[in-house]
């Protein structure tokens, strides 16, 4: 029997219609029945999608929210270059997300098998996959993830250096962790079929998976790369201390937080992944509710405790808006874990120490000379894992069991201490796969020489060096035109000093091509003396030795500009000379 399509009509008129002629009373029922559930499932399915795609966008919309943060977070010479960063992630997240990433992450986890993988091996390039809004969904996460790290590594990064991270995080470290804990095929899932003590690792909307990976991928990336230029001094005690670079506008800060926080509305409640349930209702419900409480309590805490400490400090109490901002995504990353599974109560208890954890480890950044431009370390990495620990103090059984079929374990104060144990064994796991990958990696780029920007490109700002823009900063014109000047000298030298070397490289290999390569060493002198002192045509100083080639090459003669004009070369038939 077919299924109704238009809605003009009652279901029941339009199940009607489509009945067979010349059925029996029961059999009409029967049809009848069937027919509307099908409708019902037709609806479900629709409206399940629709909610998926929206919390997706709401997800997505925080990019925007990172984006403005960032943007008031460094100064006006690297606005450009943040922004653009911030753009890449969303590009490179995506398409890394969709070649291997997804497969990686969730690949078998409609399989019907048991047992527990490492890796997802299906999948690949969306094959075979049916539902596209939840691929959507966990792209989104997966470009929150990447972009984490942008913040703490502005103003001095090179550009290739992130674009290699952020496509190597989104596309193998991330979904490997996503598919440990989250799909159902993973060692330390909860959905497992035999969970880790019995309960496995519980992450309702990506506490741990999400905001420690990107926070402690961002803790290692700036210990490799480096402090800002003038950002840490010693004074006459030889103690540590910072530089203050205020960003350009604090009210970009306020309209990031604000849309960061109407963002994380996707990204908690979301994580139910439909809503047609009861159950997953009642979850997005709390959920949301959760996510407004912790984030007040996290701003109030670190508002306070930030004046109470300058009043401590200074003799007079300062109420910190930055502060109060980076308290708000405190609390909001610390609830990310168990949202949906705590009470009303422990939401405020837990954005309020999400708000002094987050002063307590942006001190411990300084004093450990660690430069995070917008403090993403102590609100994502500190707070994520003081978020998964209180999922293992507070997740109520009765909210455990909404999502779960079995619950053998809840918080500590509600049972036994075997989901507290799972959730510092899932923080072990992040922290030692993100850390056994990510330092190595940041280490090479260190040592190829493409992480950090140059020195003088970093004084005079990204901006200039890699995408041509002159920004003024009004409050220091005369010192900015002055590094200018010499940015722009230092870039002439450099392309002087590069056709040079071309000429150079050139002279080697032909006077290798000639002698022979028993004169290797001869040559190069032979073009040092020539290349270096030579004004005019110099004989080269072991010109006896006329290796085993056609000639050798025995002067060399520069131009003003430094070009090599002419060359002058001993042959089997006489001197030859090549004017260049």
């Amino acid at each position: 029997m077919a299924t109704p399509q238009s809605t003009s009509s009652s279901t029941f008129e339009l199940c009607s219609q489509l009945l067979e002629p010349n059925l029996s009373t029961d059999e009409r029922q029967d049809q009848i029945l069937l027919c509307i559930a099908n409708s019902l499932d037709d609806t479900n399915v629709g409206i399940n999608t629709f909610f998926l795609i929206y919390a997706a966008s709401l997800v997505f919309y925080m990019q925007a929210g990172f984006a403005m943060l960032c943007a008031g977070s460094v100064r006006m010479k690297n606005l450009q270059n943040t922004m653009l960063k911030n753009l890449l992630d969303a590009c490179g997240a995506s398409l890394g997300f969709y070649t291997v990433g997804y497969a990686f992450a969730w690949g078998g986890r409609s399989s019907d098998d048991e047992g527990t993988t490492f890796i997802g091996t299906e999948n690949f390039f969306l094959m075979d996959v049916e539902q596209k809004a939840f691929w959507l969904f966990q792209f989104a996460f997966a470009a929150t993830s990447a972009t984490i790290v942008a913040g703490t590594l502005a103003e001095r990064c090179q550009m290739l250096a992130y674009l290699l991270y952020s496509t190597a995080l989104t596309a193998f470290i991330y979904p490997i962790i996503v598919h440990a804990i989250w799909n159902k095929m993973g060692f330390l899932s909860s959905y497992s079929a035999n969970p880790l003590l019995g309960v496995g690792v519980v992450d309702f909307a990506g506490c741990l998976v999400v905001h420690t990976t990107g926070g402690l991928t961002a803790l290692i990336a700036a210990f490799v790369l480096g402090p800002r230029k003038g950002r840490f001094y010693y004074d006459g005690d030889r103690k540590r201390c910072a530089n203050t670079f205020p960003g350009h506008s604090v009210a970009l800060k306020v309209l990031g937080v604000l849309i960061l926080w109407f963002g994380w509305y996707g990204f908690n409640t979301g994580s139910v992944y439909y809503i047609t349930s009861k159950n997953q209702a009642a979850l997005a419900q709390n959920a949301a509710v959760n996510t407004t409480l912790a984030a007040a309590g996290g701003t109030i805490s670190a508002l306070l405790a930030k004046a109470w400490l300058a009043e401590r400090e200074t003799g007079e109490a300062m109420f910190s808006l930055v502060d109060a901002l980076m308290g708000c995504l405190s609390g909001l990353v610390s609830i990310t874990g168990g949202c949906a599974y705590v009470e009303s109560w422990a939401a405020i208890i837990i954005g309020v120490i999400s708000g002094l954890l987050y002063l307590a480890g942006s001190r411990l950044m300084i004093r450990l000379g660690v430069d995070d431009a917008v403090d993403a370390i102590p609100v994502h990495m500190f707070c994520g894992i003081w978020g998964s620990i209180a999922v293992g103090l507070f997740a109520v059984p009765q909210y455990l069991e909404l999502s779960h079929e079995e619950v053998s374990s809840a918080g500590l104060f509600y049972s036994n201490g075997n989901l507290l144990a799972c959730q510092l064994i899932g923080i072990l796991f992040v922290v030692g796969w993100v850390s056994i990958l990510m330092l190595p990696f940041f280490a090479i780029l260190h040592y190829m020489g493409w992480l950090r920007a140059d020195s003088l490109e970093e004084i005079v700002g990204l901006d200039i060096s890699y995408h041509g823009a002159h920004q003024v900063d009004t409050d220091n014109e005369s010192s900015n035109q002055e590094e200018e000047r010499l940015y722009y000298e230092r870039k002439d030298q450099q392309r002087q000093n590069k056709k040079r070397n071309k000429f150079r490289r050139r002279l080697l290999m032909m006077d290798l091509s000639m002698s022979g390569r028993n004169a290797v060493t001869d040559s190069r002198n032979n073009i040092s003396d020539g290349s270096r002192r030579n004004s005019g045509n110099r004989p080269a100083e072991n010109a006896e030795n006329p290796g085993n080639g056609l000639g050798r090459m025995i002067g060399v003669e520069e131009s003003d500009e430094g070009m090599v004009s002419h060359i002058t070369v001993q042959g089997r038939d006489g001197i030859i000379d090549d004017t260049r």
